[in-house]
């Protein structure tokens, strides 16, 4: 085959590419460079490979399609929203015959994610459904305050990785979207309602191959998240009106959007005529509160709710070390060195890739809670750690395979061998140039 069409589009160019089988359909790519790992539904043939140490997701779609969606991935990143990393498109494939093939989009696999096929069809907690839903939900707000329009909301679009004792949803397919200055009620009712309906289809599809517990209401996970993103959208961005000497509710406001891991840039704060009553909304909203505290005083990049976790456990240092007056920063220094490194790095080396090190400080930390009131005293983290090692992390899967599931619970069929990848790096925003590799 003549390979002198082939181009790859890409705002962070790497030669590696041009090495994989782009002569071929993805249905038919050799198992040496593929890897193992779940894959959701969809209506394109999507396939995990290796290169240079990493995981990329090739998803082969019309050339116009690739583009569009390439540059949507981008412009969200840019956002911050959580989704995944877009690193090229590439084009002008033919097989050996000298016929054109789809183009392929391409993006770095998230790392420690799963499908939601994956994990639904587990024997799962009783409350680990609304806990992804919440997730969801928490997502297309989110998408929604930026102004994007998804058009596919779905559990097959999305991803979902452990952040603390909840979930953290991941935007993958952005083919349907648009991103638009303001959403309007009915473009977000629309997204909202399709959520719905696609979400009780998934389950319902899960139920008939019987990869469902009976216990699952189906209609009911559909309506939690209507109920959730409802809830959360008039908690952002509702009106609230009180009176003038009842201005400790600005405050109260702010500190209820700051529990929901939401900070606020602004507030438009009016009063009526009289003077006597005053209205307050949030006019700009961001996510990522606790992490980007946590982020401020200790360069740690994690989840918001691990954020909270980690941030908890620091203020019981300041206060436990008698340092309340002290800057805040060099408290937070202190705790790095003598406690979260110290702990991690306690945890044998080939156990360590099982978990996020913030999601394993945090079980840690729950592990600590149960058996010191189970031994009657306060235990000291090395000792917790040991004993977290052996009663539980080494009968754990690797968290890059399985989320939500406890030891015992998992579909070896499920398991990766994917080498330690890289911690996805939410704040890096791509070049806005594009570089193109030929051959």
């Amino acid at each position: 085959m003549s390979t002198e069409q082939l181009q790859i589009t890409s705002a962070t160019p790497d030669s590696a590419l041009l090495d994989l089988p782009w002569r071929l359909p993805l249905t038919d790519w050799p198992n040496d460079v593929l890897a193992a790992l779940p894959r959701g539904i969809s209506r394109h043939v999507v396939r995990f490979v290796r290169l240079d140490g990493r995981v990329l997701a090739i998803k082969e779609i019309s050339e116009a399609v690739a583009f569009r969606e390439y540059g949507l991935l981008r412009q969200l990143r840019k956002l911050e929203i959580p989704g995944v990393t877009p690193l090229g498109v590439v084009t002008g494939r033919r097989d050996d015959a000298g016929e054109p093939l789809e183009a392929a989009l391409v993006t770095e696999h998230l790392a420690f994610s799963l499908p939601y096929r994956a994990v639904f069809s587990q024997a799962l907690r009783p409350d680990t459904a609304t806990r992804l839903i919440d997730a969801l939900a928490v997502l297309l707000v989110r998408l929604h305050l930026v102004g994007f329009y998804w058009g596919d909301v779905s559990l097959s679009n999305t991803l979902f990785r452990r952040d603390a004792h909840q979930f953290a949803a991941y935007l993958v397919d952005a083919e349907t979207g648009d991103l638009h200055r303001e959403l309007s009620r009915g473009q977000r009712e629309y997204d909202v309602d399709l959520a719905r309906t696609n979400i009780i289809g998934e389950l319902m599809d899960l139920a008939a191959g019987e990869l469902l517990d009976e216990d699952v209401d189906e209609l009911g996970i559909g309506d939690a998240l209507v109920s959730r993103y409802t809830e959360l959208w008039q908690a952002l961005t509702g009106v609230e009106s009180f009176a003038s000497d009842e201005r400790w509710r600005v405050a109260a406001r702010i500190e209820r959007l700051n529990h929901l891991g939401f900070d606020v840039g602004e507030l438009s704060i009016t009063t009526d005529i009289d003077g006597t009553t005053v209205r307050i909304q949030p006019q700009v909203v961001d996510a990522g509160h606790h992490s980007r505290r946590l982020f401020r005083l200790t360069g740690l990049d994690v989840q918001d709710n691990q954020a909270r976790r980690l941030l908890n456990d620091l203020d019981s240092y300041q206060a436990a070390t008698d340092r309340q007056e002290d800057d805040p920063q060099l408290v937070a220094h202190d705790w790095l060195q003598n406690v979260f490194h110290p702990t991690v790095r306690a945890v044998p080396r080939d156990l360590r890739r099982k978990l996020e090190p913030a999601q394993l400080f945090h079980e840690i930390l729950d592990h600590r809670w149960f058996i010191s009131e189970r031994a009657g005293r306060d235990v000291p983290m090395l000792e917790t750690t040991e004993s977290y090692v052996e009663n539980v992390l080494r009968h754990r899967p690797d968290e890059k395979a399985i989320l939500g599931l406890a030891p015992g619970e998992v579909d070896p069929e499920l398991e990766d061998d994917v080498p330690e990848d890289r911690r996805d790096d939410p704040a890096g925003n791509p070049e806005d140039d594009h570089f193109h590799l030929s051959t």
